[in-house]
């Protein structure tokens, strides 16, 4: 699955911020509802929605899309505006989360390659912790149904930051990466990396970092936005990223990331999130039960600790979850 920068995985799954609970009418082996038949309904879309500006990748100077107009401008900044307006009260946050990735390499067209299910945990303004607790892959299929298995000594990412170190559990090869953090990065700055909209959402800056647009949503209840990255950091991360808003409270209820080389026909690749069971801000969410319960965890005894001081231009070490298929899956 795609691995990006951590702060850029946090991010992507802590699109949750303010998002009410989503209980998804899927049962365990099916794609996630904003990924209607296999995901070929969100392929569909990014293809209808290219231009031939986006087909390379875009620059600083090369929209993705066309101009909007003063109407469709005017309507983005209200939706903004009422979203920024809604994601800055987050003091604590809960929440379970679903990921399934997509992948025609390594499973077929209708077939997740892999799924994810675990926890994300938030305090404000610079603690979190980001855990795979069940991953499965396809391995083929049975009586014309998908069969999805855990691979033996593949566990998914496991981060935990408590806002002055960056902590990474290597469940396969017990091991812990402890990197500190520097002074700019932490506070407020740690989650400002690839999806500044997750955290206390700022509207001009959003516009100022990504090509923005509304675009047409699966049903009447949701408000279906795009962000395309303009910086070229991000842009090596992901292609376009798609985050469905509950219409009425402008809530998050879902996020889609496109892989850098993502195409419809030729490389229909991406991950799709979808968070349950939220608990925001809630009683049992104190700021202090959260540090003592989440934050301070420690590796078991016997895994090896390597410590050093974050770099926030390093490349991503490789994914711990490999394809059982055959090969990588980035």
């Amino acid at each position: 699955m795609m691995r990006p920068h951590w702060t850029k995985l946090l991010a992507a799954a802590l699109a949750v911020t303010l998002a009410t609970n989503f209980h998804s009418a899927l049962a365990q082996q099916t794609a996630p509802s904003y990924a209607q038949d296999g995901g070929r309904a969100a392929q569909a879309q990014v293809a209808r929605q290219q231009t031939p500006a986006s087909t390379a990748a875009p620059t600083q100077s090369a929209q993705p899309f066309a101009p909007l107009n003063a109407a469709q401008q005017a309507q983005l900044q209200q939706l903004l505006l009422a979203w920024q307006q809604q994601s800055q009260g987050t003091r604590t946050l809960d929440c379970k989360f679903q990921r399934w990735h997509y992948d025609n390499l390594a499973a077929p067209v209708g077939r997740h390659a892999t799924r994810a299910d675990g926890v994300i945990k938030y305090a404000a303004p610079d603690k979190g912790v980001f855990r795979v607790d069940s991953l499965v892959f396809y391995k083929g299929e049975k009586e014309g149904k998908p069969i999805y298995e855990p691979q033996a000594g593949l566990f998914g990412e496991h981060w935990v930051c408590n806002g002055k170190q960056l902590i990474e559990m290597d469940r396969s090869q017990k091991q812990c990466k402890i990197q500190d953090l520097p002074a700019d990065m932490q506070g407020q700055q740690i989650f400002n990396s690839p999806l500044p909209f997750v955290f206390n959402l700022d509207a001009a800056e959003i516009q100022r970092r990504y090509w923005v647009r509304q675009v047409a949503a699966p049903n009447d209840k949701i408000v279906l936005i795009e962000a395309w990255p303009k910086r070229q950091d991000d842009r090596a991360q992901y292609k376009m990223v798609q985050i469905a808003l509950e219409k009425e409270t402008f809530l998050p209820q879902a996020l889609i990331m496109y892989a850098p080389n993502f195409h419809a026909q030729n490389a229909p690749k991406w991950d799709h999130y979808e968070f349950v069971d939220m608990k925001r801000n809630g009683v049992g969410n104190a700021i202090a039960n959260f540090m003592d319960n989440f934050i301070q965890e420690r590796p078991p005894a016997d895994w090896t600790i390597f410590r050093d001081t974050f770099n926030p231009n390093a490349e991503p070490e490789a994914q711990q979850a490999a394809n059982p298929n055959g090969g990588q899956i980035k």
